[in-house]
């Protein structure tokens, strides 16, 4: 009788894409601890769909990884003898003390919350919902605002420009707060050194610095490698190329810079 043992290959292990592990490493997740909160309007009611809820801001808060902004405020409850504290998007204007009103028949005032379908053409909303009772989806960044452009009462939609230029059509009972995201303005200052642009995204998640592929090797991306630093190959990338090849312009309609004027469809509507 002969035995065989058969000595285990060794296997080298290769190295993970960094696009890969984003997927996986526990590691690459927001960072929450010091947040205060999910920021939403409040959840819908009966008092909101027939008349309106009155609350108060009790303070403005800074957010940690949030660049506006946001108000805490607090209603009675309707149903039992206590208050309900909402945190919301501070637009700009409010200020601790201010009363907030919510619902249908709200009056037009900055900070308050109202349906699309109450709202003028062309007032500047933010925080507007997606769908009826999401609560709150467009336009919560800081300076960000949407413009109402147009109403169609037949179909119950309400058209909107977002903060990307790009139009949207909602449901007209759709709520929104009235006015711009507070905050804004704040990409105008240059970070200028490291430890500034450290200290953003420590609070926001792992995504800072950011090295480039063709400063790699080739083990770890495939951009890496070669005498100089160049790609190699084309950069655009099809989006059923495999995990791991799949960087760079993935399933690119187009490449190139953008040339002449941006339509954006505004002399259409």
């Amino acid at each position: 009788f002969f035995f065989f043992f058969s000595r285990p290959r060794q296997l080298t292990m290769g190295k993970y894409v960094q696009a890969q592990r984003k997927g996986k490493s526990p590691i690459f997740k927001a960072h929450t601890r010091t947040r205060k909160g999910a920021v939403k309007l409040r959840a819908i009611d009966y008092a909101e769909r027939r008349g309106y809820v009155r609350g108060v801001i009790k303070e403005i808060l800074h957010d940690p990884g949030r660049g506006a902004p946001v108000a805490k405020i607090q209603f009675l409850n309707a149903y039992r003898f206590k208050r309900d504290t909402e945190l919301m998007v501070a637009t700009e204007g409010m200020y601790t003390g201010q009363f907030i009103y919510c619902g249908k028949k709200a009056t037009l005032n900055i900070g308050n919350v109202l349906p699309l379908k109450q709202v003028p053409e062309g007032t500047i909303v933010c925080n507007v919902e997606a769908k009826v009772g999401d609560r709150g989806a467009f336009a919560r960044g800081s300076g960000c605002f949407a413009v109402v452009i147009s109403h169609d009462e037949d179909k119950g939609t309400t058209r909107l420009r977002l903060p990307s230029g790009g139009k949207k059509t909602v449901s007209s009972n759709v709520r929104a707060q009235i006015g711009v995201v507070a905050g804004g303005g704040r990409t105008d200052k240059p970070l200028l050194k490291a430890g500034r642009a450290y200290h953003k995204y420590a609070v926001k998640r792992n995504c800072w610095p950011k090295i480039r592929g063709v400063a790699k090797n080739p083990v770890e991306h495939p951009f890496g490698g070669g005498n100089h630093q160049h790609i190699g190959r084309p950069s655009t990338v099809s989006k059923e190329a495999p995990a791991g090849r799949k960087v760079g312009l993935i399933g690119a309609r187009r490449t190139g810079r953008l040339r002449g004027v941006k339509k954006l469809g505004q002399d259409k509507d």
